[in-house]
């Protein structure tokens, strides 16, 4: 079934899927030199962003839907921590790990409904409210991602 005929939870996650798949594309075509290059005053740079994108996906699946303790899973406390790069990270690292994550997002949402409820911040938000923020999360920093990529290429 194509996603423009799919049912809402299909439709939700083949978006969301597709936004997953926009921002592991942003260090193709990258060497580590240039998905680290910094081009903008804050943290952010191709590597970060994907980095950060590990985060979200962490945060949102694997702790708060999964219930999985976030130190367990070795979340940092902030957001801007979360674009932090260790020496040890590659564009390839990064990727699979990337890859990796969002493979064990699909495995824990698949066993909730649209409607099962969880916490944020001590308010219910529901899995249709976490696909939602995800589709626009994503989305937003591959955006980020597509202009920093055409800087670093168009200087090549």
């Amino acid at each position: 079934m194509k996603i423009g005929q799919a049912d809402e939870r299909a439709l939700l996650e083949g978006m969301v899927d597709i936004q997953r798949d926009e921002i592991n594309a942003i260090l193709e075509d990258l060497d580590d030199e240039e998905a680290r290059r910094k081009l903008v005053p804050s943290l952010t740079t191709p590597l970060a962003l994907v980095k950060h994108a590990i985060f979200v996906e962490k945060v949102w699946f694997h702790a708060r839907v999964a219930g999985v303790p976030r130190k367990e899973i070795r979340l940092p406390d902030t957001v801007d921590e979360s674009f932090m790069l260790d020496p040890e990270d590659t564009v390839e690292s990064v990727r699979a790990a990337h890859r990796a994550a969002c493979e064990r997002s699909r495995e824990v949402a698949a066993g909730h409904e649209l409607d099962d409820a969880f916490d944020w911040h001590g308010n219910p938000v529901s899995l249709r409210f976490i696909y939602a923020h995800m589709i626009q999360e994503l989305a937003r920093h591959a955006g980020h991602g597509d202009i920093l990529v055409e800087q670093i290429r168009a200087g090549r």
